[in-house]
């Protein structure tokens, strides 16, 4: 497969809200088509494939929950059907594995269900999509691995949710290892606290959390949106193929 083409397509798991709608319009404003996957809220998947036409760029949104691998061979077929339809390709460039939930709760009482949930969300599905997607996925692509701050520091209440994270970042290097000769560079994204309904909103609405988050970052405040969305497109931009293998974190210098 030849990524000889003027439009780069990028597809981003969970792209209809939070971190995954802003790397969308980033990656749309910076010249990139955009396939977007939503679990169940269809209407806001249109509303950022509406936000993207405006842009100038083509998106379309399909249908995806990354805990169940089950359905991935399944979404593969229907992601050829629609890079055929709106494309006339057989390939997309960027893979940006960044759906997910988080769940707060201490080691001591994290439950077994609460663990398979976000081992399934953040760990199995990234490995075993990427593993169906890769037929499609275009040599000298890239694919980003959404982890974060967390597997770095520890804050009481993620033990569950950054132990997944932290064997994202494990899985990139080894995905950089094996695609390498294929031309596709792996890298790892490890956001901070970012203002988002993720985790129910905490850090957003929680002006404590917020305030003693901020207080341990050089740049003095937690992170927005738009401070991910930023990272996102420039580490799938065209001057930065060489970058491979790396953990990059957006925390503004959280707990250093």
């Amino acid at each position: 497969m030849s990524t000889k083409t003027t439009t780069r397509i990028a597809l981003i798991t969970g792209g209809s809200r939070g971190l995954g709608r802003n790397a969308a319009i980033k990656l749309a404003e910076a010249g990139t088509d955009i396939v977007l996957t939503y679990r169940s809220q269809r209407a806001e998947a249109e509303a950022v494939i509406a936000e993207i036409a405006k842009l100038g760029r083509r998106a379309v949104a399909l249908p995806l929950d990354v805990g169940v691998a089950a359905s991935f061979g399944a979404f593969a077929e229907a992601l050829r059907a629609e890079l055929d339809k709106t494309w006339q390709r057989a390939s997309f460039d960027y893979l940006l594995n960044n759906a997910g939930m988080g769940i707060h709760a201490s080691f001591a009482e994290t439950t077994e269900a609460q663990f398979d949930e976000l081992m399934n969300a953040h760990l199995k599905g990234p490995f075993f999509l990427t593993q169906k997607l890769l037929p499609l996925i275009a040599d000298g692509g890239r694919i980003l691995n959404v982890s974060s701050g967390l597997a770095r520091f520890s804050l009481p209440g993620y033990a569950a949710y950054a132990t997944m994270k932290g064997g994202v970042e494990v899985l990139t290097r080894y995905m950089a290892k094996e695609l390498g000769a294929r031309g596709i560079s792996v890298n790892t994204l490890a956001p901070g606290a970012i203002e988002t309904d993720f985790g129910g909103g905490a850090v957003r609405d929680n002006a404590q959390l917020n305030a003693a988050i901020a207080s341990q970052t050089a740049l003095g405040r937690v992170g927005l949106p738009d401070d991910i969305g930023g990272v996102i497109a420039a580490l799938l931009s065209p001057g930065t193929a060489w970058i491979n293998a790396q953990r990059i974190e957006a925390s503004g210098g959280t707990l250093i």
